[in-house]
């Protein structure tokens, strides 16, 4: 794995130190996918309303043979198992690449209060890129949508784990 230097501070990017410490930390998690696993570099993690980290997760999917093994799905998972609760009511998720659309419904079902993603997904986003679900008024829950803090970090490990899969499958 290349290590990347992440170049956005708050006061370049207008995001708060907060959000950016724990993108930072999904993306951590996101090079663990796939130093680890040869996963697609995707990190996850819920932080509760006070601030404090649930659970961290990462993609899964190959390794465990889960089609439903998204980061996303994965940190939920651990979440609600450490609260006993299927809902995580109040909680932030960091993820590093806009949620699909199974991630985003369960974002609505857990009733996450908010959710901040790095890279926006062109192809499968469900976050506006290519589907809106978490804005659907006929959902009974809204999550808030917060876009773009460290993206050009993710987009390039994204990038690079793709052009590198690429190349050894030629």
């Amino acid at each position: 794995m290349v290590d990347r230097p992440v170049i956005a501070d708050a006061a370049a990017t207008g995001w708060d130190e907060t959000d950016l410490g724990w993108m930072r930390r999904a993306l951590q998690l996101a090079d663990r996918a796939e130093r680890e696993d040869d996963e697609i570099p995707v990190g996850a993690l819920l932080v509760d309303a006070e601030g404090e980290l649930l659970a961290e997760g990462w993609n899964r999917n190959i390794t465990e043979h889960d089609p439903t093994a998204h980061a996303e799905i994965v940190a939920m998972r651990r979440a609600g198992s450490r609260l006993g609760n299927h809902r995580l009511t109040g909680c932030t998720l960091y993820v590093t690449l806009e949620p699909c659309a199974m991630c985003a419904m369960a974002m609505v079902h857990a009733r996450v209060a908010r959710v901040v993603y790095a890279a926006s997904d062109p192809k499968t986003g469900a976050c506006g890129s290519v589907f809106d679900l978490l804005a659907d008024p006929r959902h009974n829950h809204r999550v808030q949508i917060d876009r773009g803090p460290l993206a050009e970090e993710a987009g390039l490990a994204l990038r690079d784990y793709f052009r590198r899969k690429r190349t050894t499958q030629a």
